[in-house]
C-alpha cells in the first residue's frame, strides 16, 4: 500500500481542511462536498483524512463492520450477542464513477435464493463503507441510479438490496465526502443537500505559496516514506487534537441565543427545509469543540453559515453558491441585539488564539506562508467586447444585417419548455429525455444474461425451467433451477441526450427585444437540458464564419454563460452553422457513440453572405439528414410579414419548427412530442 500525502503537509486551503476536520470531530455534521478547479489538491486532502480518523472497533469477522457495543440486530452475519471486538483503521471507501449497482450495494445470488432458498449476499461498497469515510470523486458525474441508492442510504442509515421480493438489510452510515469540478456540471439538488458542508478551493496566485506546493510535492514524490516521515510528529498532534475535540464534544452548550441566531440566519437566506438549521448548529458545536472551547459563540455561528449554506441558497442551476457576508454580519447583529444572545461579546479564544472563524483553528504550517488574500481566489473578469459602434439601423429592415457588432444584451425571463426528444429507442447514458434500453424503468421483455444477471425476469425464468423439471429428477415442491433457465428482464426508461445549440448571432437577430427573447428561449432549453442530465454544446455564427462557442460538456452553467456574453452583428452564414455542427457531431459520435445527438437551431432561416447562401444551407440541412440526426428549429421570425424560412430548414434537416411562443409548455398542449414527425410527414 502506498504512503499516503500527510494532512498537515497540504499548503493552505484552510477551508477545506477545516471542513475536513469537523467531520472528522463530529460525523453527524453530514459530510462536505469539495469543489473546485483540477490540481488544487481536492483528493489528495480526502485520502490524507483517512490516517488522522480514530480506529473503530467491530465484531470479528463480521464483513458489515457491526459495532459490538451496539451490534446491528438485521446484520446479515449476525447475530452478534456478546461478541467481543477488536480495534481497526477506520476505512476510505472509494465508489467510482462508473461503477455498477450491485458494486455499490452488493449482490444476491438469485440462483441460490430461488433453487435453495439461501440468502447468499456478497457486500458492496455501502457495507465496507459502514462507520467510515465513502469518497466519491468527480461525484457530479455519478449516474443517477447510483445517486438515488446514495441518497437512500444516507436518508435511512441503512442499505436494501431487493431481487424479486428477496432482500437483504444492513446497516451504512458512513461520512460522504464528494469532489467535483464546477466546469464538468453540477450535481442533483437532493444529492448537494444531504452534503453537511461545502468548501470552495482554487489555486493560489502567491507565488512564494505555488513554490512550496511544488517543493514539497517533488520531496514527497521523491521518498513518500521518508517525507512522511518528516511530518510524523505533526500528523500526530493533529489526530490527538481531532479526539480531544470528540472527547470535547459531548459538553459543548448551544446556547438559546445561538440557537435563535442559527434559526434567524436560516430564515433570514430562505433556505429550503430544516436540515441547513440542524447542520448549521452541529457545525457551531464541532467548531466550539475543535477550538477547546465548552460554549458555541456567534462567530461559531458565522463559520458554521459560511460552510453550510452556500450550497443550499441555489434557486437554478445557474446560481453559483455563495451568500451576502455582509447581510450575514446584519442577520446576526440583529438577531443577537433582539435576543441578548453572546453575539454582542467576543469569541473566546481558542488554543490557536482564534475563535473559529475564517477557517481559523486549522494547525498553523510549519514553513507555510500566508493564506492567499480572498481577491485572489475569485475569478478574473471576462474581457470587455470590442466597443460597439452604433449601428445604423439596428431594428433595420427584415434580412438587411445591421450596420455593426453589438454589445451583448441580457437574456429574458427563462420558462418551462416542451419536450424535445429524439425518435427511436437509444441506449446511451441514463437520463430523462428520450425512450432508451436502461438498467432501470419498465419491465419490457426477458433475454439471456450476458455476464452477471442484475434484473431477474422471473415469469420468463420458470417458464424456462419448468419443461425440464421432470428430467431433472423434481420431487418436492420446490423448483430446480440452472444457471441456463435465468433470464435477464430488459427495461425501457429515459437517455441523456447531447443537445447541440446553433444559434444564429447575425445582424438579422440584433434587434435588442429579439435577441433578448432569443437568449431567455435558449436558456429555457439549457435549464431543460439541465434536469434531463444532457450533455450541451454551443455553436453560434455571424459575419463570415461559425465557432464552436462551447464544445460538448455536462456543464449548462458553462453554456448560459457563454450564451450571455455572445454579441450581435454582421451576415447571416447559416451553412458555415451548419457545417461547423456536423463537424462536433462527428467527433462526438466517435468519443461517445451511445449517446444520440439532438440538434437545436435557432435562427430567422435567413441566409446572406458568399454565393447561393440559401441553397448551400439546404444542402447543409440535407447532410444532417442523410445521417438521421435529430433535429429541431427555433423560428425567431417576427413582424406581420413572415418568409417561412425557418419552416424551409427544417424541412430539409428533417426535422420540425416551432415558433418562440410555441416552445413555450403552456402553450398548445402536445405540439412537440417527436422532433421528426413533422419532416416525416412532409
Amino acid at each position: 500500500m502506498s504512503t499516503p500525502y500527510p494532512f498537515t503537509a497540504i499548503v493552505g486551503q484552510d477551508d477545506l481542511r477545516l471542513g475536513l476536520l469537523l467531520n472528522a470531530v463530529s460525523p453527524a455534521v453530514g459530510g462536505v462536498l469539495v469543489r473546485g478547479e483540477k490540481g488544487t489538491a481536492k483528493s489528495t486532502a480526502v485520502r490524507a483524512l483517512a490516517a488522522l480518523m480514530p480506529e473503530v472497533s467491530v465484531v470479528p469477522g463480521c464483513r458489515f463492520s457491526c459495532d459490538p457495543a451496539s451490534p446491528d440486530p438485521a446484520c446479515p452475519d449476525g447475530p452478534h450477542a456478546d461478541a467481543a471486538g477488536v480495534p481497526r483503521a477506520a476505512r476510505t471507501v472509494e465508489l467510482p464513477v462508473g461503477a455498477s449497482e450491485d458494486r455499490l450495494v452488493g449482490a444476491l445470488d438469485i440462483e441460490r435464493a430461488l433453487s435453495e432458498g439461501v440468502k447468499a449476499f456478497e457486500p458492496g461498497l455501502l457495507a465496507d463503507a459502514h462507520r467510515g469515510i465513502l469518497y466519491v470523486d468527480e461525484v457530479n458525474l455519478l449516474h443517477d441510479h447510483l445517486v438515488d441508492l446514495l441518497l437512500d442510504a444516507a436518508a435511512m442509515g441503512a442499505s436494501y438490496v431487493e431481487r424479486e421480493g428477496v432482500s437483504v438489510r444492513h446497516a451504512a452510515r458512513f461520512l460522504l465526502v464528494g469532489t467535483m469540478n464546477p466546469e464538468e456540471g453540477e450535481l442533483r439538488p437532493q444529492l448537494l443537500d444531504r452534503f453537511g458542508l461545502t468548501v470552495e478551493v482554487s489555486a493560489s496566485r502567491d507565488t512564494d505559496e505555488r513554490v512550496e506546493v511544488v517543493r514539497r510535492r517533488l520531496a514527497y514524490d521523491d521518498d513518500p516514506e521518508g517525507f512522511a516521515a518528516r511530518w510524523a510528529e505533526e500528523e500526530g498532534a493533529l489526530r490527538e487534537r481531532i479526539a480531544a475535540a470528540r472527547a470535547l464534544l459531548p459538553r459543548v452548550v448551544l446556547g438559546d441565543g445561538v440557537l435563535r441566531q442559527i434559526a434567524a440566519v436560516c430564515a433570514g437566506f430562505e433556505v429550503d427545509g430544516m436540515r441547513a438549521d440542524i447542520v448549521m448548529a452541529r457545525t457551531a458545536t464541532a467548531l466550539a469543540a475543535w477550538t477547546g472551547r465548552e460554549e458555541v459563540t456567534a462567530d461559531d455561528v458565522r463559520q458554521a453559515a459560511l460552510l453550510a449554506l452556500p450550497h443550499r441558497r441555489r434557486r437554478n442551476p445557474f446560481d453559483a453558491p455563495g451568500l451576502d457576508e455582509e447581510k450575514l454580519d446584519r442577520t446576526l447583529d440583529e438577531s443577537a441585539g433582539q435576543d441578548g444572545g453572546p453575539g454582542d461579546d467576543e469569541p473566546d479564544p481558542g488554543p490557536d488564539g482564534g475563535g473559529g472563524g475564517g477557517g481559523g483553528g486549522v494547525p498553523p504550517q510549519a514553513d507555510g506562508p500566508d493564506r492567499t488574500a480572498p481577491g485572489d481566489d475569485a475569478p478574473s473578469p471576462a474581457p470587455e467586447d470590442t466597443p460597439s459602434r452604433a449601428p445604423e439601423g439596428e431594428s433595420g429592415a427584415p434580412g438587411r444585417p445591421a450596420g455593426g457588432e453589438q454589445r451583448p444584451v441580457a437574456s429574458a425571463e427563462p420558462f418551462r419548455t416542451k419536450t424535445l426528444s429524439v425518435p427511436g429507442l437509444g441506449e446511451g447514458a441514463a437520463g430523462r429525455r428520450s425512450r432508451a434500453r436502461t438498467e432501470h424503468g419498465r419491465t419490457t421483455g426477458a433475454r439471456r444474461p450476458e455476464g452477471a444477471l442484475t434484473k431477474l425476469h422471473l415469469a420468463a425464468t420458470v417458464r424456462a425451467a419448468a419443461p425440464h423439471q421432470r428430467a431433472r429428477g423434481r420431487t418436492g415442491r420446490g423448483l430446480v433451477v440452472r444457471r441456463d433457465d435465468l433470464r435477464q428482464a430488459t427495461r425501457e426508461g429515459r437517455e441523456g441526450n447531447l443537445v447541440l445549440f446553433v444559434v444564429d448571432a447575425s445582424g438579422s437577430m440584433a434587434a435588442r427585444q429579439r435577441m433578448s427573447a432569443v437568449k431567455g428561449a435558449v436558456l429555457s432549453l439549457l435549464l431543460d437540458a439541465y434536469q434531463r442530465r444532457d450533455k450541451v454544446g454551443l455553436v453560434t455564427f455571424r459575419g463570415k464564419e461559425a465557432e464552436v462557442a462551447l464544445p460538448p460538456t455536462s456543464s449548462v452553467e458553462a453554456a448560459a454563460a457563454r450564451l450571455e456574453s455572445l454579441p450581435t452583428g454582421g451576415r447571416t452564414p447559416l451553412a458555415a452553422g451548419l457545417l461547423k455542427a456536423h463537424d462536433v457531431l462527428r467527433v462526438e459520435r466517435l468519443r461517445d457513440p451511445s449517446r444520440r445527438p439532438l440538434l437545436v437551431v435557432v435562427t430567422d432561416g435567413r441566409a446572406t453572405g458568399g454565393p447561393e447562401p440559401v441553397a448551400l444551407a439546404g444542402r447543409a440541412g440535407r447532410l444532417h439528414r442523410s445521417e438521421g440526426t435529430a433535429a429541431v428549429v427555433v423560428d425567431c421570425e417576427s413582424g406581420y410579414v413572415r418568409l417561412g424560412l425557418a419552416g424551409e430548414l427544417a424541412r430539409e434537416l428533417g426535422g420540425t419548427a416551432v415558433t418562440l411562443d410555441e416552445l413555450r409548455a403552456d402553450s398548445i398542449a402536445g405540439l412537440v412530442k417527436d422532433v421528426t414527425a413533422a419532416g416525416r410527414a412532409a
